[in-house]
């Protein structure tokens, strides 16, 4: 057989040529934010920043990391994240392994049954009226337990479950073995791929929450770092500043520059972690999604 060099290799310049210009739309706009929040609100203001920063500075980080708005909501957002991905873990990965079994009872009716709640919702307001109703509103738990399962997330678990050996389940049965000791020995140490992909889907999905804080939440101290940012962002006095004590005029830090630098400091976070969770994020994601 003939083997078409040449036009492997168009294939792949043209390949390779398509994902510099996706680089280059998606390392374009962070460049920006970047340089914009390293100079001075002089430069910003005036429109004279775009790739590179103009007048560097450290300082409107420092007055930003000393706010004690941003700062309470760092660490809002953090109890959030933290008790949000335990919560999420325990409830996705407690029903996806009874349904990954092939001896559960009923075990069609219940697949069905979660699935269709992927399609038909309640809505807003009677989602506001359960809530309410049960006491969350202006609690932390207004922010963690509304959409703490995801149905779909659940599938996922589900199919990497039934991607692990079966033989290896029914021989600890025979040795004794119960359901939740086989649960918490035998699956969930086979389970690290995709327990990272959803402490991850987890961590980002509450880092970025600020909607359920919209509906359910008045009070400011309870209020994540998404929605402070949100906050600043839809200001329309150019010189209004953090709690209003972070300084005005000329030399002070404007909501222009705010609006760049809380970009950066609540991306970064994200940013750090992933790298860290990305082998995991692809074994995991494939396998749950390719295998049935």
């Amino acid at each position: 057989m003939v083997e078409n060099k040449g036009s492997d290799k168009a294939f792949n310049y043209v390949v390779l040529v398509i994902m510099l210009l996706i680089t280059f739309c998606i390392c374009l706009p962070l460049l920006y934010v970047l340089a914009n929040s390293f100079s001075s609100a002089n430069m910003v203001n005036k429109g004279a920043v775009f790739l590179f920063p103009r007048e560097f500075t450290f300082e409107h980080y420092k007055k930003v990391l000393t706010d004690a708005s941003i700062l309470r909501g760092f660490g809002n957002t953090l109890l959030y994240v933290v008790l949000g991905t335990l919560i999420q873990l325990f409830l996705q990965f407690s029903a996806a392994y009874p349904l990954s079994r092939k001896d559960l009872k009923g075990r069609t009716f219940f697949s069905v049954y979660f699935s269709l709640t992927m399609f038909v919702s309640a809505g807003m307001i009677p989602t506001y009226l359960v809530v309410k109703g049960l006491g969350m509103l202006n609690t932390i738990w207004a922010m963690i337990v509304p959409g703490c399962v995801s149905v779909f997330n659940i599938v996922v678990i589900r199919t990497f479950m039934q991607s692990l050996p079966w033989d290896m389940q029914e021989a600890a049965m025979l040795d004794g073995c119960g359901n939740i000791k086989m649960f918490f020995v035998i699956v969930l140490p086979l389970c690290r791929a995709i327990i990272a992909v959803m402490v991850l889907y987890s961590i980002v999905g509450y880092w970025n929450a600020y909607f359920n804080s919209l509906l359910y939440v008045t009070n400011d101290k309870l209020f994540p770092l998404q929605r402070v940012i949100q906050r600043i962002l839809v200001a329309n006095d150019a010189s209004s500043s953090i709690g209003g004590n972070l300084g005005v005029g000329e030399q002070g830090l404007t909501s222009e520059v705010l609006k760049y630098v809380t970009i950066v400091v609540s991306s970064l976070p994200l940013i750090v972690i992933y790298p860290f969770f990305n082998k995991y994020f692809e074994t995991g994601l494939m396998i749950g999604g390719l295998k049935g």
